[in-house]
């Protein structure tokens, strides 16, 4: 099988062997949630609970009228304490529902549905209320992706499996311990978009899921035989980007400010497909997912199965994570594109895919020096954009030249700044770029 890959990237020390041996561990109920209003791309929920109600495990608490947004439910049976502005992981303040737990509840029990008569429309009607987002990371309402326009089609899904953030193995955690299912949560994509061909991408470094996915393919129907094919993808960051696994895999480019479908393709993160196999046949919600905790603070780093709305606190104290060393910086997500936290009541989000507690060593800031004009950012850009370039304009403030240089295609990978030898924040002054054209 040979193992492909698109040009520019890098190779960073991926530390995911500290976690890849670990059993899946699953703590159980949080003694509280507080679990966010807005938790997708798109309108922002409004809460239809008020302080004093009773809720159940699985109850929509939160729903907007809007098409691009996604409901929340409440991941634990319980009372509302309060709804009131909190700390969100990634928006600073937000609105937030806070839950206390009923301790005589047990975990709520789904019953498998009969799914062979759903019609397309019905099946993405059901993701949609099963608050389902991208979990890869972007947390786009995942009815919306599949809503195809009259003018468009699929012709390519891509399952991406790549997970190349350092220290992550979420996804492949969930990839050699659920792959059938995955395998039925690809057959009701394949219902609703009818596309030619199906990718399941994976990094040669997750062997155990590549074998899995081979193994299950061989004894599926033979409609996912006929169309689903295992692609094996070179371990390097940022794999599991869109673009850059459809050109990998294909030689297809989006072009600069496209979108996937606009070329034909689809891509969704294994978890999310994962979570649209429990809706359908389960009729559950998203009100859990699988965490990768690790980093090189922890005793023993893992993967844990936490339920949305659980504080970082409450994860320290009831989850028996046990730092031997202080954390310089406590991340969201992976070490590249990751969101540091100024503290412990940051809640789990459906898109939190990991919680890193890294040291000061390795969370180390350097201090900036003028560029060397080495170009090593412009070799490693995933996009193959000019970051020293774009960065002059937005030191300058000349808006219009950057959009010129195509900063909205920016994907905020980071790779360029992991090369760049004057230690220039290259993705920080592209971030300012893009909310200087914002508010233009």
């Amino acid at each position: 099988m040979s193992i492909l890959t698109f040009l520019g990237g890098i190779h960073p020390e991926y530390q995911k062997d500290r976690s890849i041996s670990e059993p899946l561990r699953e703590p159980g109920f949080p003694e509280s949630a507080v679990i966010p209003l807005s938790q997708h791309i798109g309108a922002p929920n409004e809460a239809i609970v008020k302080k004093g109600d009773i809720v159940e495990e699985g109850e929509v608490i939160g729903r907007s009228e809007s098409f691009i947004s996604s409901p929340v439910h409440s991941s634990i049976a319980g009372t509302v304490l309060d709804i009131k502005k909190t700390f969100h992981p990634s928006l600073g303040p937000a609105e937030a529902v806070f839950i206390q737990r009923d301790k005589t509840k047990e975990k709520k029990k789904y019953k498998v549905q009969d799914v062979d008569n759903f019609t397309s429309k019905e099946l993405i009607e059901k993701i949609r209320e099963a608050g389902i987002v991208g979990m890869g990371g972007a947390a786009f309402p995942t009815h919306v992706k599949l809503n195809i326009p009259e003018n468009k089609s699929v012709e390519i899904l891509i399952i991406n499996g790549a997970e190349c953030e350092p220290y992550l193995i979420c996804d492949h955690s969930i990839m050699h311990r659920k792959t059938k299912e995955i395998l039925q949560g690809i057959e009701i994509a394949i219902k609703i978009l009818s596309p030619e061909n199906v990718y399941i991408a994976i990094e040669d470094n997750k062997k155990a899921a590549v074998f899995a996915f081979k193994k299950a393919i061989k004894n599926a129907p033979y409609g996912l035989i006929s169309k689903t094919k295992v692609v094996l993808m070179e371990t390097k960051y940022p794999q599991g980007g869109e673009k850059q696994l459809i050109k990998a895999i294909t030689g297809e480019e989006v072009p600069p400010g496209g979108l996937p479908l606009d070329i034909g393709f689809l891509v969704h993160n294994v978890g999310t497909i994962y979570a649209m196999y429990e809706a359908i046949y389960f009729n559950k919600p998203l009100t859990e997912r699988i965490i990768t905790i690790s980093g090189d603070c922890l005793h023993r780093p893992g993967n844990y199965m936490v339920r949305v709305g659980t504080t970082l606190r409450e994860i320290i104290d009831q989850y028996g994570i046990e730092l031997y060393k202080k954390p310089g910086k406590i991340i969201f997500g992976g070490p590249m594109m990751g969101i540091a936290q100024p503290g412990t009541e940051a809640p789990v989000l459906k898109n939190t895919s990991g919680i890193l507690f890294l040291s000061e060593e390795s969370a180390r800031v350097f201090k900036e020096e003028q560029c060397i004009r080495c170009a090593k950012c412009v070799d490693v850009c995933p996009v193959r954009l000019l970051p020293t370039e774009i960065t002059k304009t937005v030191k300058k403030k000349y808006w219009d030249k950057a959009k010129e240089l195509n900063i909205s295609d920016c994907m905020e990978c980071g790779s360029c700044s992991y090369v760049c030898p004057a230690r220039i924040p290259l993705v920080q002054y592209i971030k300012e770029g893009k909310n200087g054209i914002a508010g233009k």
